[in-house]
């Protein structure tokens, strides 16, 4: 009896779901339940101050018929946007001067990764403080007190609604252009040299040889980067709260702030919760279409 239950025992441990499990109940305890949860609650007109609730399509109306939605998903959009590509341009330039770097055995390299990475770890409420003392136009504000003792005028990098989404959105890359770096970085370890020294025989240049064997051969680690760092871009929340608080003139307010004001700020559970699976159905809709996007390409090579 011993023996059989030792043999069962050690089945069930060459199992592989038997290793997946603990992960698998996190997921399912602190994701899968609250995602469950939130579209519940979209179909409620719940409130943080009111303990009863109906199950009504009411918060849906009122979130697809105000204006100010299709006004946040626009600025949620362009934040997201312009933050993506100036995180794989800039990700791309950093990953392949390291790279070169690497390769040539130049000091200081390490000195480089470090301070862009440091960026990276810092929590992005520490980022939007840091951000907001720095561009500040008041005594405090740094980089205004150099730009008002040089011209006379400070900027208003953070009170004018017409540049404050551009500061937000450097604010968003300074941060998270490191995450594409070392993505790319990565991918540029596993091409092979000898692509490159058929390309120099044939006579390609520097740029010749980017285009035609460092980006084919990057395009899987591209995609991948475009998802993740989209999907991060269009879930901000922390950075442009602590920055800007979505001013001014609700400038700068994305869905995911949106969501938080509807909830804490004015008490609405199932308004918030509706915003929410919008965010959700935003995050969905990107991740096919880069996934569509990716086959084709697969497709086309």
């Amino acid at each position: 009896m011993t023996s059989t239950s030792s043999s069962a025992w050690a089945r069930v441990q060459d199992s592989p779901w038997f290793w997946l499990l603990p992960a698998g109940l996190f997921l399912l305890v602190f994701y899968t339940w609250p995602l469950l949860d939130v579209v519940r609650l979209s179909f409620t007109n719940a409130s943080l101050v009111a303990p009863d609730y109906d199950y009504t399509f009411d918060s849906y109306r009122r979130v697809l018929r105000d204006p100010s939605t299709l006004r946040t998903l626009k600025v949620t959009f362009l934040f997201a946007g312009g933050s993506v590509i100036l995180k794989l341009v800039l990700g791309m330039a950093l990953a392949l001067a390291i790279d070169a770097g690497v390769k040539r055995g130049l000091h200081g390299i390490v000195l480089v990764r470090t301070s862009v990475l440091a960026a990276w770890v810092i929590p992005g409420v520490v980022v939007g403080v840091l951000w907001k003392i720095l561009l500040s136009t008041s005594s405090h504000g740094l980089l205004n007190y150099w730009i008002q003792a040089a011209f006379g005028n400070s900027v208003g990098f953070l009170t004018d609604p017409d540049i404050a989404l551009s500061t937000a959105i450097l604010a968003n890359v300074w941060r998270g252009v490191a995450f594409t770096m070392i993505l790319l970085y990565a991918g540029l370890q596993r091409i092979p040299p000898e692509l490159y020294e058929a390309a120099r025989v044939d006579g390609a240049g520097a740029i010749a040889r980017f285009r035609f064997v460092t980006l084919p051969t990057l395009a899987p680690v591209i995609f991948i980067a475009l998802v993740l760092i989209t999907i991060g871009g269009i879930n901000t929340f922390d950075l442009i709260m602590a920055l800007t608080e979505g001013g001014p003139a609700r400038a700068t307010e994305v869905v995911g702030l949106r969501v938080y004001q509807q909830v804490f700020q004015f008490m609405n559970l199932g308004r918030g919760a509706a915003l929410a699976v919008l965010l959700l159905a935003v995050n969905l809709l990107m991740t096919l279409i880069y996934l569509r996007l990716l086959r084709i390409n697969r497709k086309t090579d």
